[in-house]
């Protein structure tokens, strides 16, 4: 199907669900051709609905991503499913994630269901995308869009590999074809991303702390910047950016998993989200990070307001 040219341009939303893990970050950096979403082996790892932007001669399609839907178990899991619910009514078309090297399963069937909603009551055309097909083999593939169509009425379905980019201009162009007719973009050609620098930053600091740590803490961080400000006395030629980053965890122990032995792991965490920072910035930058418990945090109403939920 090509992209709507009824006036010549079609620009609108979309939205990227999936149970968590299903790949959404990873294809929103892949469709963008630029990191803008957090991504991390972990499940569980995107909170902020960030905007990849990708712009074509005939269309522009603005990228929503959300945190995976799933059945909450914490305050903060409602709040996310909250979040992926309003989401999807403020969207032109809905992609709905289901990676190929997993069988569909019982969270697949709860996002299925509540998709199902959502077409009958907004009439939300939706496209399955069966994602990382480059961890399969062609008959299991063939097995996974046999049972995605069993899943529900799609209005297309698409295979692609965000890793190895095959397909992943379908992805775009099927997405783009169910955009509503526009005079012009909605944002600035050259424009990735409408995510604030401080929460793109939170991002990057909590996927570097998130890398190699065990699978109680993914849910349990949360990340605060609470300063950036030039380095005084620095020439124009040379600036640096002090930027002052607290990470919060439940526990104690967990705070101690993050800091490493000799604060070896905080260090690494440093560095590594240092690099992202620099290359998001385009400046050197001095990060400070703190690690600080804020017990139980996930289960209070005024700590999630404090950390930004």
């Amino acid at each position: 199907m090509s992209e709507r040219t009824d006036n010549g341009y079609a620009a609108g939303f979309a939205c990227l669900v999936g149970r968590p893990n299903a790949g959404k970050s990873t294809l929103t950096n892949a469709l963008v051709g630029q990191k803008v979403a957090i991504t991390s082996s972990k499940p569980q790892t995107t909170r902020h609905t960030i905007r990849g932007i990708v712009t074509r001669p005939t269309s522009q399609l603005v990228l929503v991503d959300t945190p995976g839907l799933h059945k909450p178990r914490t305050l903060l899991g409602e709040r996310l499913n909250d979040v992926v619910r309003e989401t999807l009514l403020e969207v032109d078309v809905i992609g709905f994630c289901l990676p190929a090297d997993q069988r569909i399963g019982p969270g697949d069937a709860f996002i299925a269901n509540e998709l199902k909603e959502i077409q009958r009551a907004k009439r939300r055309p939706v496209v399955a995308i069966a994602t990382k097909t480059d961890r399969v083999d062609k008959g299991r593939l063939a097995e996974h869009l046999i049972a995605i169509d069993q899943l529900g009425e799609w209005d297309e379905i698409v295979p692609c590999s965000a890793v190895s980019g095959e397909q992943v201009e379908d992805v775009a162009r099927v997405l783009s074809s169910h955009l509503p007719p526009s005079p012009g973009p909605l944002y600035p050609e050259g424009v990735l991303t409408d995510e604030p620098e401080a929460v793109m930053i939170a991002e990057l600091v909590r996927e570097a702390a998130l890398e190699g740590v065990r699978d109680e803490l993914p849910h349990s961080l949360a990340v605060v910047v609470e300063e950036m400000v030039p380095r005084e006395g620095r020439s124009e030629a040379n600036p640096l950016l002090d930027v002052r980053v607290n990470v919060f965890v439940e526990r104690s122990s967990q705070k101690a998993i993050i800091i490493g032995k000799g604060g070896s792991r905080l260090r690494e965490v440093g560095s590594n989200a240092r690099h992202g920072i620099e290359a998001l910035l385009g400046q050197k930058v001095f990060l400070d990070l703190h690690v600080k418990v804020a017990k139980d945090w996930q289960r209070d109403p005024k700590q999630l307001q404090r950390l930004g939920f």
